[in-house]
């Protein structure tokens, strides 16, 4: 039992440090820590960086000083030229039921995976995506909130 509190504790402490490092990471600091690559920028290019926002025709290093570095890119065609696409993904947790006190007395009549598990599952979807032709942002889309 207490092997199973350790693994627990150590995956949530895990879990905690990547969200963490991975939210240090904004405009501003990018911006602080780039301050030339920001300077090069039009000053329609910094007001949008500094808001977080992206516009079409965008050059790559001000997408990146808004958005960050991407977590997966995608190669492609357009016509006749090569695309790239970044992708940004997000995770969403949903909630869920554990069923582990009843177990212990009736058994596990049916194996789901969700339900021995102290942590909801998290899924991950494509938050935002910007595609390049060119150099330029060209395309891209991005989640909104209800």
């Amino acid at each position: 039992m207490k092997r199973w509190f350790f693994v627990r504790a150590s995956t949530l402490g895990l879990a905690t440090a990547a969200i963490v490092l991975n939210s240090c990471s904004t405009p501003q600091t990018r911006i602080s820590e780039h301050p030339d690559l920001y300077q090069s920028l039009s000053p329609e290019d910094q007001a949008l960086v500094n808001q977080g926002q992206i516009r079409i025709g965008m050059s790559r290093p001000a997408v990146w000083l808004t958005w960050g570095s991407p977590d997966r890119r995608i190669i492609g065609n357009m016509g006749r030229g090569t695309t790239e696409t970044w992708v940004y993904t997000y995770y969403a947790s949903y909630p869920y039921y554990s069923y582990e006190p009843l177990d212990e007395y009736f058994g596990a009549p049916l194996y789901n995976p969700f339900c021995y598990s102290w942590f909801p599952p998290s899924i991950p979807y494509p938050g935002k995506l910007v595609t390049f032709a060119h150099g330029k942002a060209v395309s891209f889309q991005y989640v909104t909130s209800h």
